[in-house]
């Protein structure tokens, strides 16, 4: 008796060994990247058995009998990728953990909407479409800026990450969330939201040197203070995006057109922002510098600077030394 009682513990030792080893002992079967999405409530054997067929683990008894290893870990619901070979146990680690699959992508300062709606498509899990329609829910800041048209100017430029449960309409929210965090560090009182953004976009499109922004953003001040429109080039391409009609260049017809947007037959801001700005362009909108000067072009050379006069005749010399920069540089 005692010997049989030793042969079946022994027995049990051998299988109870096996089970461990096979539970950690790394396995996959599958042809590349595998996605699974297990929706909340997904149990632990449907688990098993979807694992098991993608390849992810060799047997669904394996995922069961880690499972039954760590009894009190919480599964938690998403999805997940599996791109190298790992052991039941540790797929159920991660699936515990909650190392759930995101995509990833930047946005960069200055993207308009239809930037971000390109942007985010190539992440395949959004359409542009469905991106541009959620694009138009302005309930979401309309307590910040009620003549808000679309969500344009409050899709801060950020890192984000998305799964593929994740909808246009919880995508926008999580950017204008992120613009609400970002305005308030800039404590601006009372500013009109509407105006500050709308200044703040033109900024980020005419400049990218850092220590401009003020001085680009004195320039339309001291404009709009006197009447003088603001002939910006970024919001005639605007006018024309919107149309469906810009081609990469600046026609006669976009300087021409009646668009509100457009600064050259229209005075004073545009309806609205013509791109998403970033933090800096936002304290240059809310703080622009003291100065003089209503005009400004590009420095010869492509550096991005720009050089800045305070009356027309200097703003002509300034031109034609651009001009001849171009002309040199070709």
């Amino acid at each position: 008796m005692v010997r049989i009682v030793g042969i079946l513990a022994l027995v049990l030792l051998v299988a109870a060994g096996f089970v461990v080893f096979s539970v950690h002992s790394p396995y996959s079967g599958a042809n590349g990247e595998v996605y699974l999405d297990f929706p909340k409530g997904t149990s632990t054997r449907a688990m098993a058995d979807e694992l098991t067929k993608a390849g992810v683990i060799r047997y669904p008894w394996q995922f069961l009998a880690a499972r039954a290893l760590r009894p009190n870990a919480l599964l938690q619901a998403g999805e997940y990728r599996f791109d190298r070979a790992d052991s039941a146990a540790g797929v159920l680690s991660r699936i515990a953990r909650g190392d759930v699959y995101y995509h990833e992508f930047t946005l960069p300062e200055g993207s308009n909407i239809f930037d971000i709606s390109a942007i985010v498509e190539r992440t395949k899990i959004i359409k542009a479409a469905d991106f541009l329609k959620a694009g138009t829910n302005v309930a979401l800041i309309r307590d910040l800026d009620p003549k808000a048209i679309t969500l344009e100017g409050y899709l801060f430029p950020s890192t984000y990450r998305i799964t593929r449960r994740t909808t246009a309409e919880q995508l926008v929210r999580v950017m204008t969330d992120q613009f609400r965090r970002e305005w308030k560090t800039l404590n601006a009182g009372n500013a009109n939201v509407h105006d500050a953004v709308t200044l703040a976009s033109l900024v980020e499109k005419e400049t990218g040197v850092k220590d401009e922004r003020a001085t680009v953003a004195s320039v339309f001040a001291n404009r709009l203070r006197i009447g003088m429109k603001l002939d910006c080039d970024p919001t005639t391409i605007y006018a024309a995006m919107l149309e469906a009609r810009y081609r990469g260049v600046i026609r006669q017809s976009d300087l021409a057109s009646k668009n509100e947007y457009n600064t050259y037959r229209h005075a004073g801001l545009p309806p609205g922002p013509i791109t998403n700005p970033g933090l800096a362009s936002l304290k240059a909108a809310l703080s622009p510098a003291e100065t003089n000067y209503l005009f400004f072009v590009a420095k010869p050379g492509g550096g991005g600077s720009h050089n800045f006069s305070a009356d027309y005749a200097a703003h002509e010399r300034a031109v034609a030394e651009y001009r001849r920069g171009q002309q040199q540089a070709h």
